[in-house]
């Protein structure tokens, strides 16, 4: 599992997003990060996924499906359903 098939547009001062890391941790999944407070090409991406909401965390995936603020539950099934997990 490569860091290149997830990628997180996120900020440090984000508690879902903080929560979202602790999880990949957890569960030992590679991601790239990308914090749209640094890159403002990338808070206009996650405007572009979410509709022009900016909600974040938004993640992902390499199959062209995201989630924009998961549950940890939501999550763990998705990566499950990727058999990433």
């Amino acid at each position: 599992m490569s860091k290149d098939q997830i990628t997180m547009y996120s900020a440090d001062w984000c508690g879902d997003c903080r929560r979202s890391k602790r999880l990949f941790e957890e569960l030992n999944v590679e991601y790239t990060l990308i914090d749209v407070d640094a890159d403002l090409s990338a808070a206009e991406k996650v405007k572009e996924i979410n509709g022009g909401a900016q909600s974040i965390p938004v993640i992902v995936f390499s199959d062209g499906t995201h989630l924009t603020e998961p549950s940890d539950n939501d999550l763990k099934a998705k990566l499950q359903a990727l058999k990433i997990i």
